[in-house]
């Protein structure tokens, strides 16, 4: 039986890389939200633990090379997001951007962390308001990692979970008193929610309204500089100051804070 014939079409659409945790319940639904039709969003997950520390976090980093191998070999990213924060400021961003290139063809790394420091850049937000879920060991090396590379974080205050499987069921509501709560303490440029798993991105535009400042998360800055580094936009519907002002397409180029990391 002779083959059917068939040609081969010249151009793929942008191709997007995620490494998503394992225990991660909300960063696919959250890309997916903001990134728009017109790219093609590929996705692996990384052997994570159930409880965060620094030596779960750490432990991560020989898993990284093997997960992002298991992306399709032919693929050719525009760019690659590591999903996690606080494993960013454990393992180094370097550390990282090795790793995931190593095994994938990728044009851009990026991960929650440079993203943050590239949309403080673009939004020239110098104090930050920082919530994070995680036990004090955790948040204290993000805290210390964005500071060294050049912002103020005069506002601080946590859950102190440990277990992911908690950390994804925070309540809506207790989000957003934490979030006013902790931007009262100080006076801040915006608020950071801290974390890729937790449940922020419908919350983000009540509490800047409630607030009247810029609030940003881990997902939602991931996603900016994803699309950032394609020079496309993000879907219209897409929540917050960061996707509403005149900032995404910048053509990928690195802003003084992120170019620090």
């Amino acid at each position: 039986m002779s083959a059917l014939p068939y040609t081969l079409v010249d151009q793929m659409p942008p191709q997007l890389g995620l490494v998503a945790l394992q225990s991660d319940e909300t960063i696919e639904r959250d890309m997916r939200q903001l990134l728009p039709d017109s790219v093609e969003l590929l996705v692996t997950r990384i052997p994570s633990a159930e409880d965060v520390t620094p030596e779960t976090l750490a432990a991560m980093e020989p898993e990284l090379s093997r997960a992002v191998s298991l992306f399709p070999r032919a693929a050719s990213f525009s760019v690659v997001g590591y999903g996690c924060t606080s494993g960013t400021a454990q393992i180094g961003v370097d550390r990282i951007t090795d790793l995931v290139r190593s095994k994938c063809n990728s044009r851009v790394v990026t991960q929650p962390v440079s993203a943050l420091l590239a949309a403080c850049e673009a939004l020239q937000v110098r104090k930050l308001a920082f919530v994070s879920p995680y036990v004090a060991s955790v948040s204290e090396r993000l805290m210390n990692e964005l500071e060294s590379r050049g912002l103020d974080i005069p506002a601080f205050g946590s859950f102190d979970e440990q277990l992911e499987a908690q950390v994804v069921r925070i309540a809506p509501d207790s989000v957003s008193d934490g979030a006013m709560a902790v931007a009262r303490k100080a006076k801040c440029d915006a608020i950071f929610l801290s974390c890729t798993n937790l449940r922020t991105l419908d919350l983000i535009e009540d509490i800047e309204d409630a607030t009247g400042l810029p609030v940003l998360s881990s997902n939602l800055v991931l996603a900016w500089d994803m699309l950032r580094h394609t020079g496309l936009s993000a879907r219209a519907e897409a929540p917050g100051r960061l996707f509403n002002a005149d900032v995404l397409r910048t053509n990928g180029q690195s802003s003084d804070l992120s170019s620090a990391v």
